[in-house]
């Protein structure tokens, strides 16, 4: 189970209004090209000739390059659904190397905070709340599931040493307002049952980010404030909480330390959002803010090396180091960022899943893991079919992750038909069963 993902980025918010779009370049055209004359004595040399005044032809202006129009930037949307990707394939084999190839959660938080900044144009105290009422209705419908199952399972919280006593009954209100850990049981049912004994650890797990989402968006506010007034020390203090808190320097027990720690390792990659959002990337010249980010990257891969957890290379494992390499990478992904209203050349073919996945992004994460475990009783039906033989079997089991990946996508998207819809009605739109952008393109107006 990966604790560093999602993650959810960038100067510019998820939506394209309020991008930091390239300035239009080029000189207008058309203007008439003005000789100078030859050398004068030759021209004396010769008489004029009488010829009628010929009207000057007016100056050709090339028209103003037209505004770009407000929309999502469909760069940004693409860098979503390749994090969501990558979570799911990360979840499913376990692959260490995943989190050095492409930092998810880095990536997710750093557009989510570029989107708030941008949102903080409004009332901060309605954006907050916007916020909150658009994460709380599909946890609800997760919990409401997870919680139905654990219970029907046979989880008895009362009698958990873990989550006993009155303490253990209040921590469930995070299920449904994530402030902090939800309670869950780390063992339910049997190892050889129709899912796996820890299938309420993995289920439950992903809610960490909703938690250090909520958090990030009731302190925007501030941290727009402060980026503002003192941009260096904001964008940077995350790291420097990281080197304290991530490295057993000072030690947090419990989830305070957990909740702290995701909120340092990740608070750069949000203020990074911010910066992209506020314009402050383009002031920095490229060749020095890549070679800066490439040089803090080195230092993760270094500390990492030092520090490698019991899954080796996982960055995971590893605050300080997830941390700096996220922060890295997300510096030159921003820096590169081209802004794009539309997805270019081959890209385009991915437009309607990429517009998909963002606006099932919520309910994707969230059911992701619980989709992968359900997987597993789905292929053991196979080993019951009739012409299984020892060759056949032998080769499902070499091959069972596979499957697993090739299963998955079709329960996410039966999921999002299911319970998708939800996330338009907190966001106060009208249902969808498949937003893919169709039916938006189809639905314009004829004049």
């Amino acid at each position: 189970m990966t604790h560093g993902h999602t993650e959810h980025t960038g100067h510019t918010g998820h939506t394209g209004a309020g991008n930091a779009y390239w300035p239009p370049y080029g000189e207008q055209q058309g203007v008439p090209y003005q000789r100078t004359g030859e050398a004068g004595h030759l021209a004396a040399e010769r008489p004029e000739p009488v010829t009628e005044p010929v009207p000057e032809p007016p100056a050709r202006t090339e028209p103003a390059p037209k505004a770009k129009k407000p929309g999502r930037d469909r760069y940004l949307d693409l860098l979503r659904s390749i994090a969501l990707v990558r979570v799911v394939v990360y979840h499913l084999f376990g692959w260490a190397w995943l989190t050095v190839l492409f930092p998810s959660m880095g990536v997710m938080f750093a557009l989510a905070g570029s989107l708030m900044a941008r949102s903080l144009k409004r009332p901060a105290a309605g954006v907050i709340r916007g916020r909150i009422r658009r994460l709380l209705p599909p946890l609800w419908a997760f919990s409401v599931v997870a919680l139905a199952l654990m219970f029907a399972g046979g989880w008895n919280p009362s009698e958990d040493p873990d989550h006993g006593g009155t303490w253990g009954l209040i921590s469930f209100v995070n299920y449904f307002v994530p402030i902090g850990a939800p309670p869950y049981p780390w063992s339910l049912g049997d190892k050889a049952g129709l899912l796996e004994n820890t299938w309420a650890v993995q289920a439950a797990g992903p809610l960490w980010y909703l938690r250090a989402y909520l958090w990030f968006v009731i302190a925007s506010p501030l941290l727009v404030w402060a980026f503002r007034r003192v941009p260096w020390v904001t964008l940077l203090a995350p790291l420097g909480l990281t080197a304290v808190v991530g490295t057993g320097l000072v030690t947090i027990p419990g989830e305070t330390g957990n909740a702290v720690s995701d909120f340092a390792v990740y608070g750069s990659c949000w203020v990074l959002g911010i910066a992209h959002h506020e314009g402050f990337l383009e002031k920095v010249p490229r060749y020095l803010s890549v070679s800066c980010a490439v040089l803090i990257m080195a230092f993760g891969l270094w500390w990492a090396s030092g520090h490698l957890g019991p899954d080796g290379w996982d960055l995971n494992d590893i605050p300080l180091a997830q941390a700096t390499w996220s922060f890295g990478f997300v510096v030159i992904l921003l820096q590169y960022s081209p802004s794009w209203q539309e997805l270019p050349g081959r890209l385009a073919k991915w437009d309607k899943l990429v517009t998909l996945s963002n606006n099932r992004a919520v309910t994707i994460y969230l059911w992701h893991n619980f989709l992968i475990m359900a997987t597993v009783p789905i292929l053991d039906r196979l080993y019951e079919l009739p012409f299984m033989d020892d060759s056949m079997v032998s080769a499902l089991d070499s091959t069972y992750a596979i499957w697993m990946f090739l299963l998955v996508w079709p329960l996410i998207g039966l999921t999002i038909l299911g319970v998708g819809w939800i996330e338009d009605i907190a966001a106060k739109r009208s249902p969808r069963l498949w937003p893919n952008g169709v039916q938006r393109k189809g639905s314009r107006r004829r004049s």
